[in-house]
């Protein structure tokens, strides 16, 4: 009985430090943000579950478009969001952002990749090579949906930046004249894309990766990559200029490949305070990375149908779960710091 007795009072004594574990975000309420595009929605739910599991009360995103995010964050209104892209987003930024903005970690590093794709019956038959062969009228016949006489593109929405990029090239290439930019919904203009090609019908889009269209226009099979005339550059994107050709690009017409669009670093964009505040948070976004095909598997899905938020939930979940070493390894190196 005495053995007894001494074995429980011992257990009883190392429970609690057994049970203990640190939450350095106890009691500390967090706000995000997210972007309009629902490509990014993935990483979101993903940092918000490693913030809650750090013991923080993480609340429901807001949505915001990009020069609202990037005033908000300065301001501490929300807290950080995981959609920033650069530096494309650089112009974004508010004047004293030194003082009260912060970039950390990587999303995915280099790996936002943009540019136009054509379908590859069309390249193939026209012998279509960059924007520029848009402007042969047997080209622009084919993609003339609307019959006013100019090639229809899937364009880029405005509060994206993307949008400023494309504007650019219709002024310094003068397509404004040959081409019709359609800035509607992405997402149900790509819908409306995917259904033109399965009936046979030419396609002319912007896209970027990671994104559900790389999966359902396969580069080099469905879809190619095309050039730019030449490379020029936004005053937002002079600094990364070489960063518009890009070599190994699978399904361009050419190797490298000028798209024209900097391939983005995609990075989480926090207010400096709370960084300060939450070092572990900091710690937890630091380390935060995913890979592009797992971005792009999970774009599919909701693409698929599973695009509620309570199926992006469960994507991330599922992902937490497939990836427990990697993501355990993160949350320790968050709660040590």
């Amino acid at each position: 009985m005495g053995r007894i007795l001494l074995a429980l009072l011992l257990l009883s004594l190392a429970s609690p430090v057994f049970a203990e574990v640190h939450m350095p975000g106890k009691g500390v309420s967090v706000q995000p943000a997210r972007a309009t595009w629902n490509t990014g929605y993935f990483q979101e739910a993903l940092v918000r579950a490693g913030l809650k599991e750090l013991g923080y009360q993480v609340k429901k995103p807001k949505e915001l478009q990009n020069p609202l995010f990037y005033q908000a964050v300065a301001l501490g209104d929300v807290d950080y969001w995981t959609n920033g892209w650069f530096p494309a987003h650089n112009e974004n930024m508010p004047k004293n952002s030194a003082e009260t903005v912060e970039l950390v970690g990587y999303v995915a590093k280099a790996g936002g990749l943009q540019g136009y794709l054509v379908s590859k019956r069309e390249v193939d038959k026209f012998n279509i090579q960059s924007l520029d062969d848009f402007k042969r009228p047997e080209v622009k016949k084919a993609f003339d949906d609307n019959g006013d006489g100019k090639a229809d593109l899937v364009a880029c929405p405005a509060g994206w930046s993307c949008e400023k990029t494309i504007s650019f090239h219709f002024d310094e290439y003068g397509l404004s004249d040959h081409i019709n930019p359609i800035k509607a919904g992405y997402t149900a203009s790509m819908a409306d894309t995917l259904a033109k090609f399965k009936n046979g019908k030419p396609v002319f889009f912007y896209t970027w990766a990671p994104n559900w269209t790389i999966f359902k226009f396969q580069p080099g099979k469905d879809v190619m990559w095309i050039n730019v005339p030449e490379i020029k550059a936004r005053p937002a994107e002079m600094e990364a200029i070489d960063r518009m050709t890009v070599a190994g690009v699978k399904g361009a017409v050419s190797d490298p490949a000028k798209l024209g669009f900097v391939v983005a670093d995609i990075q989480v964009v926090a207010n400096k305070k709370f960084l300060v505040d939450n070092p572990a948070a900091k710690e937890f976004f630091k380390a935060f990375t995913l890979p592009l095909a797992d971005i792009n598997e999970q774009n599919t899905r909701m693409q698929n149908g599973e695009k509620s938020q309570k199926y992006i939930e469960r994507h991330a979940k599922e992902w937490i779960e497939k990836n427990q070493e990697t993501w355990n390894a993160w949350i320790e190196a968050a709660r040590n710091i």
